[in-house]
């Protein structure tokens, strides 16, 4: 469901799965659908209800913009399909918890989550389980781009499409990766604001002010401590002009540094830095990832392993459901200018 760039992407990776088979695709572009349909011989749907009802169907992915991943998820789950269904899994908390309802531990809901399978960052969370760098303490995370022209046109900055901007396009990535590696988030703080790429009702009349009206943040300034005290001090911005993805786990006996993803954020690295307990810099070592791109590979894999062993896979409904309290959390707080307990 949905045959943009992600929904592509996650076609070509089912074409090219062995044992399995991509059957119908759909949009609500018909040319863009039926393009995919030609491209890998499978059938081009102009009503999404008469897929998620289809019967000889085994599993759904969800890639439609934000405003159409919760109905349609649980349209599928109801009718007894598995379902990949792209993050923020939906625009709100409330949202989120009916697409939950609507399912049960008989059908895998998985959130397209990618980040976990890239693999510094795979490595990187192995070596913190293991206890490298030991008990964490806190997280720093930096994760952004710079739009592209008109950019405040697009969907993505319409409050009633999207539910919200850059914190819940690529910010509920990097809180996803902080839940992981550190555990629950109890509270936030934060502020979200728009300098520059002013959607739907301006955000401001003039120089920097409060967001208003259906504008969305186009920069995020958040932090999340979890029930252990540890701290997640993270910045989603879509003014970086270069593109970066910066993400580091600090520990009592050393450190892990995550930089890049490929392509337009650079070759992926792995820096784990061990502490020098006499004093001075760490011990450094620094493994590069550059290979082609196999997140949404293995990311598919690890959604089908979960349908066979009849088990919930990695990053599923329920790590979307909290990664999506953090969000609002960040938001009620920069509403409120307070620190916003996480429920």
């Amino acid at each position: 469901m949905g045959c943009g760039q992600i929904g592509s992407r996650r076609a070509t990776v089912i074409h090219g799965s062995l044992g399995d088979d991509l059957v119908v695709v759909s949009d609500v572009i018909s040319e863009r659908s039926q393009a995919l349909a030609d491209a890998f011989g499978c059938r081009a749907a102009a009503n999404w209800m008469s897929v998620t009802r289809d019967e000889n169907l085994d599993a759904i992915v969800v890639a439609t913009t934000n405003d159409f991943l919760a109905p349609i998820a649980a349209d599928a789950l109801r009718h007894g399909r598995h379902v990949l269904v792209e993050k923020p899994m939906a625009r709100n908390v409330a949202e989120a918890e009916e697409l939950l309802d609507a399912g049960s531990d008989e059908f895998a809901i998985k959130v397209g989550f990618n980040h976990r399978f890239h693999p510094a960052l795979a490595r990187g969370h192995e070596l913190v389980v293991e206890g490298v760098i030991g008990r964490v303490i806190y997280i720093r995370c930096r994760y952004g781009h710079g739009g592209r022209p008109d950019y405040h046109h697009e969907w993505r900055a319409d409050r009633n499409k999207s539910g919200g901007g850059e914190l819940l396009d690529q910010g509920i990535h990097a809180i996803d990766l902080g839940r992981w590696f550190m555990g629950e988030f109890d509270e936030a703080s934060g502020i979200v604001d728009t300098y520059v790429w002013h959607g739907g009702e301006s955000a401001r009349t003039a120089g920097i002010g409060p967001i208003k009206g259906s504008s969305v943040e186009d920069n995020a300034f958040a932090l999340l401590r979890t029930t252990a005290g540890q701290t997640m001090c993270l910045h989603a911005s879509w003014t970086q002009w270069r593109n970066l993805f910066s993400f580091e786990v600090f520990g009592d006996r050393g450190h892990i540094l995550v930089e890049g993803l490929g392509g337009s954020y650079g070759i992926e690295r792995l820096t784990v830095g061990r502490r020098n307990m006499d004093g001075g810099p760490p011990d450094e070592e620094t493994t590069k990832f550059d290979a082609p791109d196999q997140s949404w590979v293995l990311e598919w894999r690890e959604f089908t392993r979960a349908i066979s062993d009849g088990r919930q896979p990695m990053a599923n409904g329920a790590d979307g459901l909290a990664a999506l309290r953090a969000v609002e959390a960040v938001y009620t707080s920069s509403r409120l200018g307070s620190v916003t307990r996480i429920s």
